[in-house]
């Protein structure tokens, strides 16, 4: 059964040459993101301060898989324009990034703001709109002043005051041109990933309540930017405030019941615990969730669960807190109640007490956890429509990974945007409230503790190049083509790898 799925994936022999021509709305918004430390370089030049992974890779090297780091990474703080010719030449609506909070405020305060980081993102943004790409700014891609990690971090519940100063300032730079900010990207893997496990910077491994105090304190500081952006800037700058979460799909491994419980578990441990208390009418964190913490606290000796809870006045001040849903999506996973993998106790892992793997058929990328799991994107989409009554959604970040040697003939990833991309049709067919699609990522990048073994970009970077020269891949005219069309063209072959600009996009 699922080699038939992934088979109607694949080749989308679902779809009848009908639908195969089904055309995106003319408003519909096709883009590409990265992130700051991923790409920018420039790490401490004109005035920029420590980030957590600038310190993350200057004091432990070898917790990157290739000992390498983002000093220099693509070097887009001395080549955007190059970057956005690289946006001209695919045709882009718009462009996600990110900015480095440290290079706007180097020790992470806003009593002093770095105007040559400013002026860096300034000059950015004007280029884009010199061409009518529209600027899409996240304020928070994993990046914290480490200045403020010697505070505690996320941990510190002060981090609300100082994410509220720092969007400020960010709204008062550029939110005269920037109509869409999203505030953090990706909470799971800030406060799991970083805070409750060794996965991210800054690699702090409280599997006991790191992740929980994260989840808190993070979700307070989005809803005290996006409070901040309602009543100070909008009825001015006319724009929108959201946050980026990533969900995968977490399906039943069976239809029993204690499985579809297992997987409503999962959802809640690895994205519903940040996006429930904004989206949800109830607001708080998930019931079943906080229920299991708080029994699996009690017996371990707790006095109290180990996930704080909000108070009512807390669960009015975020629910509701964001003008769009941003949501990160690449893949899926299959749960079972049943079979336990041994994980850290005590840990959200042992608190959900659940088993998630893949099936061995799906498609798998150069990254262990990425492969392509059969209708995952539209099947989010669907959840996210019933549980949150149809919220606008953007896809701001989906894509595939190849090896650092892969090249330029990319086939298997243009299979996989071709794949989500009929997933985004389906989901447009079914009534999803869905405006737009960012691929991950315009260029190739420094990919966490990955280094650069691994690689996700439309263009290749030559990491052995001074000037860091950027080539289209395959999947650059593949994706082009759509955007320039509207719609997935199976039968479009790329017949030069030479890009250039359509100036009549």
């Amino acid at each position: 059964m699922f080699a038939i799925i992934v088979s109607c994936l694949l080749v989308s022999a679902c779809h009848g040459s009908t639908l195969r021509n089904r055309r995106f709305p003319d408003d519909f918004i096709f883009g590409v993101s990265t992130a700051a430390y991923q790409i920018e370089g420039g790490w401490n030049e004109d005035g920029k301060g420590e980030s957590i992974w600038d310190h993350l890779t200057r004091t432990n090297p070898t917790a990157v898989k290739d000992v390498s780091n983002g000093n220099i990474a693509a070097d887009s703080y001395h080549n955007y324009k190059r970057d956005v010719e690289m946006m001209r030449e695919l045709g882009l609506d718009a462009y996600r990034f990110s900015l480095s909070w440290a290079r706007i405020l180097p020790t992470g305060m806003a009593n002093e703001v770095n105007p040559a980081g400013v002026a860096y993102y300034n000059n950015l943004i004007n280029e884009m709109m010199k061409y009518n790409i529209t600027p899409i700014v996240g304020l928070y891609h994993w990046d914290l002043p480490q200045k403020l990690q010697d505070l505690g971090g996320f941990t510190n519940p002060l981090i609300v005051t100082w994410f509220e100063d720092y969007a400020r300032v960010v709204f008062r730079s550029f939110g005269d041109r920037v109509k869409m900010f999203i505030t953090f990207n990706e909470p799971r893997e800030i406060c799991l990933e970083g805070y409750g496990s060794t996965s991210k910077a800054p690699i702090l491994n409280s599997t006991a309540v790191g992740t929980y105090l994260c989840a808190k304190n993070l979700l307070m500081a989005h809803a005290a930017a996006y409070h901040i952006y309602d009543k100070e800037f909008r009825s001015s700058q006319n724009g929108r405030c959201g946050i980026t979460i990533s969900v995968h799909d977490y399906a039943p491994a069976t239809n029993s019941t204690e499985d579809v419980f297992a997987a409503e578990v999962a959802r809640q441990g690895e994205w519903a615990l940040y996006a429930d208390p904004i989206y949800s009418a109830e607001g708080g964190f998930p019931k079943e969730l906080a229920d299991k913490i708080a029994v699996k606290s009690a017996q371990q000796g707790y006095p109290r669960s180990r996930l704080p809870a909000f108070t009512e006045e807390e669960k009015v001040f975020v629910r509701g807190s964001s003008d769009f849903f941003g949501l990160n999506h690449y893949t899926g996973y299959l749960v079972s109640a049943t079979t336990h993998e041994l994980v850290p106790k005590p840990s959200l892992w042992d608190d959900m007490d659940v088993r998630m793997y893949k099936n061995a058929t799906w498609p798998k990328s150069a990254a262990s956890w990425l492969a392509m799991a059969p209708n995952s994107l539209y099947n989010v989409m669907i959840h996210l429509k019933a549980r949150y009554n149809n919220p606008v959604i953007y896809v701001t970040e989906n894509g595939w990974s190849t090896r650092s040697q892969g090249g330029l003939i990319d086939d298997d990833r243009i299979r996989y945007y071709r794949a989500a991309l009929e997933n985004v049709l389906d989901a447009l067919d079914a009534g999803v409230n869905l405006k737009g699609y960012m691929a991950w990522s315009l260029m190739d990048n420094f990919e966490w503790l990955q280094g650069y073994t691994e690689r996700y970009g439309l263009y290749q970077v030559n990491y052995s190049d001074p000037m860091r020269t950027r080539t289209p891949r395959k999947s650059a005219f593949v994706y082009k083509h759509i955007i320039k069309h509207r719609a997935v063209d199976y039968e479009y072959e790329p017949e030069t790898m030479v890009m250039t600009i359509d100036e009549g996009h």
